[in-house]
């Protein structure tokens, strides 16, 4: 991967299918087109995989199972690591590209390839870390041997928003455990995925381990392979509507399965809440890739002896935002992905409103803006009703819904009615609160005095219906592992 400032981003980025260790065009040479946000503009023509080109996908990963399960961890540890490298020393050009397929600000860009690379750098170590058993029988009558091993071939499926994060969060202890894999990233943000499997092909991937499968028919791709009985794991992060549609899928194969799946997330904000950190916190937990996260902050509940304070404090700071393409200097919020994100937000807000929502900061953008970009500003909503969509549904875009609530078990009671469970946020000095509040709040990851959560050595994934399994950390590595147990009898 190589670029310069004077050719657009894309242009140095993969746009093939990879597959058995080679760049190739889909079958009929089809195509289709990857779109900046902020322009409407094409930036390139990607392979457009059929149902063919994916089973050829699976073939080459089972092809290069048996061999790449018996590698030494250490062997799979270097390949992470040099990967790594690679990817911290094309950070500017992961970041513009990021940047030009996904919408977001190069400095949020920028930041999730450090994020990203993590994972890469985390699991190179978890591959020689994995662990065993050997135990003497409680009766005394031999020994126990316990053991992990690769799970097989899987299947990887990614969302436009976090393009390389999300590739590496899956990727990367695939590798690290011994399993080869298919992808298939989103059709909106192929291309940095792309690039990303491009630097890992570079540092020395071995054929068929790592299969790359743009498509624009992700169903119909999807489906063949789910139902291939050498398929052994599936890992998806999206909605959750989708969600339980692969399940369904992976059913008949007992397919083992990884969900990172929607969020519904609950940020809190107490009497004694440090509210210079708590506002900090709101903007990040909100606005970090312009709403369009599973761990954006959806619905915000403030303590009646702060929510004046607070409120006030929050527009002003939402009024600074600067709107606008993600590569302008001094852009702050970037556009939505679609015509489409844009369309559902603005009816998401309209229904608050019907129903008796106050308008605080009312959308209004700069001139200027392509009028084929997909820009929505920040709004902020208050005293939202709780049957509100807004308050009911995951927003995935730059709103700010909140109301108050009077003591603690108010607070618990509407933050967990809901059925997702991904994460929540909450802002208090009190310890003890503090600590009742990670014991009370019904969701996989609490954010306790801070907007954002994730780092790759933490187990990132939620309860209810926000998923299954769990992706970073000491746990992450076991999702693409199945457990032996061999008992030896005593001489």
């Amino acid at each position: 991967m190589s670029g310069s400032p004077s050719r657009p981003p894309s242009a140095s980025a993969p746009t093939q299918l990879f597959v058995a260790g080679q760049w190739r065009d889909a079958t009929g040479g089809r195509t289709f087109a990857v779109e900046d946000p902020a322009t409407g503009e094409e930036l390139a023509r990607v392979a457009d995989a059929s149902p063919e080109d994916g089973l050829a996908a699976l073939d080459a990963a089972v092809a290069a199972q048996e061999a790449w399960a018996a590698t030494s961890p250490l062997e799979r540890s270097e390949l992470l690591r040099r990967t790594f490298d690679a990817v911290m020393d094309h950070r500017d050009e992961l970041a513009a590209l990021m940047t030009a397929e996904m919408g977001k600000p190069l400095a949020e860009s920028a930041a999730e390839v450090t994020y990203g690379a993590e994972y890469v750098r985390w699991f190179a170590g978890e591959a020689t870390r994995v662990g065993g058993r050997y135990d003497t029988a409680p009766e005394g009558t031999g020994r126990i041997l316990v053991g992990r091993r690769p799970v097989g071939p899987c299947y990887l499926i990614t969302p436009w928003n976090f393009p390389l994060a999300m590739a590496t969060r899956k990727i990367a202890p695939a590798i690290a455990a011994g399993c080869t894999a298919v992808v298939k990233p989103a059709s909106l943000t192929p291309l940095t995925t792309l690039a990303f499997v491009g630097l890992l092909a570079e540092a020395g991937l071995p054929e068929g381990v790592v299969n790359v499968v743009p498509t624009s028919s992700s169903s119909a791709v999807s489906e063949p392979i789910l139902a291939d009985p050498r398929l052994r794991k599936l890992s998806f992060t999206g909605s959750t509507e989708v969600g339980r549609t692969l399940l369904r899928q992976s059913a008949d194969g007992i397919l083992r399965t990884s969900m990172e799946l929607g969020g519904d997330a609950p940020f809190l904000v107490f009497n004694d809440a440090d509210l210079d950190a708590a506002v900090d916190g709101a903007l990040l937990a909100k606005l970090r890739n312009g709403g369009q996260a599973c761990t954006a902050a959806n619905r915000f509940l403030v303590q009646e002896g702060v929510a004046e304070e607070f409120t006030l404090r929050v527009v002003e700071r939402v009024r600074q935002v600067r709107v606008g393409p993600g590569a302008a200097p001094g852009t702050t919020l970037g556009p939505l992905i679609d015509a489409a994100a844009v369309e559902r937000v603005t009816e998401l807000v309209d229904d608050a409103v019907a129903r008796g929502a106050r308008v605080l900061l009312a959308p209004e953008l700069p001139s200027g803006l392509s009028p084929d970009g997909h820009f929505l500003a920040p709004v902020v909503l208050a005293d939202v009703p709780v049957e509100a969509r807004v308050w009911r549904e995951e927003i995935f875009g730059p709103v700010l819904a909140l109301r108050t609530f009077a003591d603690e078990d108010e607070a618990v009671a509407l933050a967990n009615d809901t059925d997702r469970g991904l994460v929540s946020y909450a802002f208090t000095r009190d310890l003890a609160r503090g600590h009742r509040l990670v014991e009370r709040l019904e969701s996989g990851m609490v954010g306790l005095n801070s907007g954002i959560v994730s780092n790759a050595a933490a187990p990132f994934g939620g309860i209810k219906t926000s998923g299954l399994g769990r992706e970073g950390g000491e746990l992450g590595i076991e999702e693409y592992q199945s457990v032996t147990y061999a008992f030896l009898p005593r001489s």
